[in-house]
């Protein structure tokens, strides 16, 4: 089995692999545009022609080089890139409409997971009598999986008229997401992010709905992270083992989320602008219904199908120039720390 320092180095050999791919393009493009010049003044009209177009064509890839190709490689790479999620869902304003709203993105979300070939599992979810749901838990696994959905965390709100509303007057709801960095037992074991100590561990009755086996064994297990007061509740699975399981790795999650969002907010104290996008009580996207539009206040971005988004491939869009935003952001970081 391969050594901590020999995947450290690996990675380390990986990560330099686009910078050398970069400057070797950059010299052969240099000796192309070298020896093109010298046709440049060839007897022949005609070569002369095709060397000048050559010539503008060669300077133009160098001064993409320059100004995205060689900037972009200041930009460190993500260290997160290879984590999958883990996203909490929660009703907030708007009661049973909330509740309706939130299922309605849950299928959303599945729906995107599906489409991008990623593995999308319920892992909790509490269900209300009308249909909706409470709150939810959903494990996303994939490849940049977290890099991608990570800018999800925050307020949604939905403004559209319930199908009990009989005077036709719009309501506005709202579910709150955390989108978390699902962290495996490899991962939480290399981050050290906290000790088998600070963790109080409680066995108890599950609650709900379950048939026979509800109450009948002390399946249900809670974790209280002392330091930081986080506390986690599992019940869904049908053994205390498998729900300790998934109670250990939701408090992973949530504690190298704090993590992240700790590093982010040093890295990011004399910029006001970006410490709003880690902002989750802020208010960060509207659905409304009757406009068919859907906007992400963080970057000003509009669409005018709504369908599209809850159905189809609308949601991508907004999630790549979420992660263009955040990386020209990163890119501006690095220039004014220059």
């Amino acid at each position: 089995m391969a050594s901590k320092e020999n995947i450290s180095r690996m990675k380390q050999l990986n990560a330099t692999e686009s910078l050398q791919a970069a400057w070797d393009e950059w010299i052969q493009t240099k000796e192309l545009l070298k020896e093109t010049a010298q046709l440049l003044d060839d007897p022949d009209s005609t070569m002369r022609s095709l060397a000048s177009a050559e010539y503008n064509t060669l300077s133009d890839s160098l001064k993409q080089m320059v100004e995205t190709t060689f900037a972009s490689l200041l930009v460190p790479p993500s260290t997160t890139s290879h984590l999958s999620a883990l996203m909490e869902l929660k009703s907030g304003v708007g009661g049973s409409e909330a509740s309706l709203f939130l299922g309605d993105l849950l299928r959303m979300y599945v729906r995107l997971a599906n489409s991008n070939r990623w593995h999308a599992q319920i892992v909790a979810q509490n269900e209300t009598e009308n249909g909706g749901t409470k709150d939810a838990i959903v494990e996303i696994k994939g490849e940049g999986v977290y890099d991608s959905l990570r800018w999800e965390s925050g307020v949604h709100r939905v403004q559209r008229v319930p199908a009990t509303e009989s005077s036709g007057r719009v309501h506005t709801s709202t579910v709150a997401i955390v989108v978390l960095p699902l962290m495996e037992e490899t991962d939480a074991n290399d981050a050290e992010l906290f000790s088998m100590e600070d963790v109080k561990i409680e066995v108890m009755r599950a609650r709900g709905a379950g048939g026979q086996h509800v109450n009948k064994t002390e399946s249900a297990v809670r974790l209280t992270h002392v330091p930081t007061g986080i506390t986690v509740s599992m019940q869904d699975e049908r053994s205390q083992h498998q729900n300790r399981r998934r109670a250990f790795q939701v408090l992973s999650s949530r504690l190298m989320d704090q993590k992240i969002m700790r590093d982010i907010a040093e890295r990011r104290a004399t910029r006001r602008n970006l410490v709003r996008t880690a902002d989750r009580s802020e208010k960060i996207r509207t659905y409304n219904y009757a406009q068919d539009r859907v906007t992400d206040h963080r970057i000003g971005l509009t669409m005018m199908n709504l369908t599209s988004v809850m159905e189809g491939d609308g949601l991508q869009v907004f999630i790549d120039a979420l992660k263009k935003n955040h990386y020209e952001n990163s890119m501006e970081d690095m220039l004014e720390a220059d």
